[in-house]
């Protein structure tokens, strides 16, 4: 490790919870940027469409089911 990198006033683990929780990064292409420009947009629009996805999630299963 380089001279230059110093740690001395580090403390192990200190994000260690928070990465434990987990975290997925998503990048959003640039032509639907102006749609979605922050987290909060994106995750207004898949809540939203959530509950349409579960329907048709079930739905798939019942005509394998039968």
């Amino acid at each position: 490790m380089r001279p230059e990198y110093d740690f001395s006033g580090a403390v192990r683990g200190a994000t260690a919870a928070r990465h434990a929780q987990g975290a997925n990064v998503v990048v959003i292409d640039p032509d639907i940027l102006d749609v979605f420009p922050n987290s909060v947009s994106v995750n207004d629009a898949l809540r939203a469409l959530a509950p349409v996805l579960r329907q048709r999630r079930r739905a798939v299963a019942r005509r394998r089911g039968a």
